[in-house]
């Protein structure tokens, strides 16, 4: 889920960090820091956060009494 209340703390989704390149963040607290850093100034931002890709539904067999009430 996007809004979870139990997100571990990164960097990727703090309102501080931008976007470096691979795994690095500019912070404008603490300088450049690791993607799954974090430190006492974080700030969870959500629009930061990509949600999970959802399953491919051609690929799980379904069976006609799974649509059945």
């Amino acid at each position: 889920m996007l809004f979870k209340s139990n997100i571990e703390p990164s960097c990727a989704y703090c309102r501080f960090s931008t976007a470096l390149g691979d795994d690095e963040y500019v912070c404008s607290e603490r300088g450049i820091m690791s993607g799954y850093g974090s430190c006492g100034s974080y700030r969870y931002e959500p629009t930061k956060r990509e949600p999970q890709a959802l399953p491919d539904l051609r690929s799980i067999a379904l069976s006609e009494e799974e649509f059945t009430l």
